[in-house]
């Protein structure tokens, strides 16, 4: 398969390690966009997006510009058919954008989690209904864009959602243990003796049993490959 081009909309603060991991993980041509540092593709000619995770929320939009006009762009994706991938805070802007809800939740779901996919969409093709995966969020969707299916979920809420050729999950695929250690450890608002029980649970064990869920990049390009439309401004 010829290597596509994907538009990855970097929505870390600081971008560094959210990069290596997207760089690694996704076999594809990716453009590197800094979306929280307000940069954004001028036109729509890829073949498929991906927006990341960040420490900001998708609602506080009236503080931080870039947050409005990155949905703005994935609303212009969906339009236009584009294939577009968000992950955690990607996922709720995705949500947003589509016409969905994301509400904080006043808790933190941290650490590596159970999940359970429906097994009736191609992204999760090779991965077992049930999977082990690193999350960290205090949002989530808590309505669903009109027309879009619930893919995966688990005692926390949706986990993950299509809707044409625009998906959405909540969880980190792409962390290693060291980004799962950093996010962990900068979580001054979590209870020490939680953050030491996240910590304590980052090992080789359970990152061999996550990268199972690695395997839904390729499923994504595959996907992309086969439904981008003809690239277009």
């Amino acid at each position: 398969m010829q290597s596509l081009r994907v538009a990855l909309l970097n929505a870390a603060h600081d971008p560094a390690d959210t990069a290596r991991n997207f760089r690694r993980d996704v076999d594809a041509d990716l453009v590197e966009f800094h979306a929280a540092g307000g940069e954004l593709p001028d036109s729509y000619d890829f073949d498929a997006a991906i927006v990341t995770g960040s420490r900001s929320s998708v609602y506080w939009d009236d503080e931080q510009e870039w947050i409005a006009l990155t949905r703005e762009w994935v609303a212009g994706a969906d339009e236009r058919g584009l294939p577009v991938l968000g992950v955690c805070f990607g996922h709720q802007l995705v949500a947003e954008a589509l016409g969905g809800t994301v509400e904080g939740m006043d808790e933190y779901e941290i650490g590596y989690r159970e999940v359970t996919h429906d097994g009736s969409d191609p992204l999760f093709d090779g991965i077992d209904t049930e999977f082990t995966v690193f999350t960290t969020h205090s949002d989530a969707v808590t309505d669903l864009p009109p027309g879009a299916d619930l893919l995966a979920e688990n005692e926390y809420g949706v986990h993950a959602f299509r809707r044409g050729n625009a998906y959405g999950v909540q969880f980190h695929p792409e962390y290693d243990t060291r980004t799962a250690e950093r996010v962990t450890e900068r979580k001054d608002d979590l209870a020490d003796d939680r953050k030491a029980t996240v910590l304590a649970g980052i090992d080789a064990e359970q990152y061999r049993a996550a990268c199972e869920a690695k395997r839904l990049f390729d499923n994504f390009c595959e996907l992309a490959a086969r439904d981008a439309p003809p690239a277009a401004d």
